[in-house]
């Protein structure tokens, strides 16, 4: 008998969904458009502060998981409550929450990937150093290729075991993110 994911184990889920890196999809942009446009309808326009293709399925010619990141900055009087609910409601899983963010999953199954799979973040506006990194590594080709080569070493380490993935990246990521900062300083501040 078939698990329900909400039953499984998390070494169960890991096992069922590795980390797999593949070679870029131009298709990933167009996944991101047409999700990105039922997430506005879902949520209302006029709830959203910026909504944006993140993560490395954003950055052309960059091997990847092949998982549409994106990052929905909410306005200011939104609820994280209302928001929840309503995108469960309409087929959002939710992953985790904390009192700064919301992260949602839509493609995972009980039989492992779907053929599109989503990660969505919810976030207050101005919570989005992803943007950062996203955009050093669409202008820095050689840092972008360094980071595709560190992630497909790590995959080979941590296949099945995403939180140890996860964390082998963040001083990378956090290094060229704050190289961004200075780089890009105030792009992304109050462009509601």
């Amino acid at each position: 008998m078939i698990k329900n994911l909400s039953e499984m184990t998390l070494e169960e889920l890991w096992q069922l969904f590795p980390i797999i890196i593949e070679k870029h999809n131009a298709e990933w942009k167009k996944w991101y458009k047409e999700e990105s446009l039922s997430i506005i309808n879902i949520i209302g326009k006029a709830n959203i502060a910026r909504i944006s293709h993140i993560g490395n399925t954003a950055v052309k010619n960059l091997v990847a998981k092949p998982t549409i990141d994106i990052l929905l900055e909410i306005k200011e009087l939104v609820k994280f409550d209302e928001i929840k609910d309503v995108l469960t409601k309409n087929g959002w899983i939710c992953m985790n929450e904390s009192e700064f963010e919301i992260a949602f999953n839509k493609g995972y199954t009980i039989y492992g990937f779907a053929k599109k799979v989503y990660h969505l973040h919810v976030r207050n506006f101005g919570d989005h150093g992803e943007l950062y990194f996203r955009d050093y590594l669409i202008n820095h080709s050689d840092v972008a290729n360094d980071y595709g080569k560190l992630k497909l070493s790590l995959k080979e380490k941590f296949e099945h075991d995403r939180n140890k993935y996860t964390l082998a990246k963040t001083e990378f990521i956090q290094k060229y993110t704050n190289l961004a900062k200075v780089e890009y300083i105030n792009r992304y501040n109050d462009k509601r």
